[in-house]
């Protein structure tokens, strides 16, 4: 599903498993979630709508050949239902987007601009595609649509299933049924997060690409929202905090499996930094200080702590422009390294005051090559008035 914020839309989408259009039918909802065996309503669908997805997209090939020996390991390790087929392959989809679907039928589109950032990181393709193969397995398709048709049984609303970013004509449901259709898809995603950790990790690629791909995501992200119960997409903070319940478990079982991690398929794990809320506090008549609390993973040498202010035009950008750093004149950005070496490290930095005509700020961790390994955000909030 789509992922970015804790809003009810984001900028970033990824991972998006429910988008494709399902008819309405008459078919006998059942009291739970689990799906009937004879249930093939998400199944029809894919097949009606396979062709048309088939034209837009192309086999991994060339600079996508990672995904697609990633995508063989992580099918190896799938235990397919008894008398369920999947007809599993990987596709990228030439729309230059920042989004992941998977069809029913097994089918796993990747956009271009979400496979040309991860590149040829096995480990990184290994979260995008052990997700999306988890979303299969579970039948989270067929799982919402029984949903949002119990969700229209009990209120008598109009629902539709489609993508949940973008709002239908025929959307009236009340604000306690959207909340909790939006409840249960992010639950959804948040499942398929710890399916994938675990399926992923047998397969030989450390947990920590999964954090690792949503801060990579975070940092492609244009903006910020507040959080919203109608969001349908866990907000970052929320994915890490519900992955720490299977991560040790996921960590143990890669361990035992590939105790030299450096020959595990997906080699060492990534650098990871989790970068807390900034706070800020005035220590003068012309000086701001901002202090970011944060907390390193796997890391060797130092990293860049950058903060920048900037003006609310300068920082528009459009969802599939790359990420890069706001160099108009109204710009101003404060730099220090940091060795990140305590179990959590403060980061000080000083402002003036001259620098606070803008209302907009943002910090950013970098590794030694420039790629930003985490985010936070004071998107559309002054703190220093």
């Amino acid at each position: 599903m789509r992922v970015g914020s804790c809003g009810s839309s984001g900028f970033v989408c990824v991972l998006l498993f429910c988008w494709l259009p399902i008819l309405a039918t008459s078919q006998q909802v059942p009291a739970t979630l689990e799906v009937p065996d004879k249930f093939n309503i998400d199944m029809k669908a894919a097949a009606r709508l396979r062709p048309e997805l088939l034209a837009q997209s192309t086999v991994p090939a060339g600079r996508y050949a990672t995904g697609s020996r990633v995508f063989e390991k992580l099918v190896e390790q799938v235990q397919v239902e008894r008398g369920r087929k999947y007809s599993w392959e990987l596709r990228i989809a030439r729309d230059g987007q920042f989004n992941a679907f998977s069809s029913p039928d097994g089918t796993i589109y990747v956009e271009s601009g979400l496979a040309d950032l991860v590149g040829d990181s096995a480990g990184l393709w290994a979260a995008i595609l052990s997700h999306e193969i988890a979303h299969v397995m579970r039948r989270d398709w067929a799982r919402r649509y029984l949903y949002e048709e119990s969700l229209r049984e009990g209120s008598g609303s109009v629902l539709v299933l489609g993508d949940p970013g973008v709002p239908s004509a025929s959307w009236t449901d009340s604000k306690n049924a959207s909340a909790e259709l939006a409840r249960f898809c992010r639950q959804l995603e948040v499942e398929a997060d710890l399916q994938g950790l675990m399926l992923m990790a047998r397969a030989g690629y450390h947990p920590d690409f999964v954090p690792a791909l949503h801060h990579v995501l975070h940092a492609q992200s244009a903006g910020s929202t507040p959080p919203s119960i109608f969001a349908r997409h866990p907000c970052w903070e929320e994915r890490d905090r519900e992955l720490d319940r299977a991560y040790v478990a996921a960590s143990i079982e890669f361990e035992h499996r590939w105790p030299d991690t450096y020959a595990s398929p997906g080699g060492n794990p990534p650098t990871l930094v989790f970068a807390d809320r900034p706070s800020v506090k005035k220590t003068g008549a012309k000086q701001w200080e901002i202090r970011i609390p944060m907390r390193c993973q796997n890391l060797v040498g130092a990293v860049e702590v950058v903060l920048q202010t900037y003006s609310a035009k300068a920082a528009t950008r459009s969802n599939t422009e790359p990420l890069a750093f706001d160099v108009s004149p109204s710009s101003e950005e404060v730099r220090q390294l940091t060795g990140c070496t305590s179990p959590k490290t403060t980061i000080t930095l000083t402002l003036t005051d001259d620098s606070q005509k803008e209302p907009w700020a943002e910090v950013f961790v970098l590794d030694g090559q420039g790629a930003v390994l985490a985010r936070a955000a004071f998107s559309r909030y002054h703190p220093l008035r």
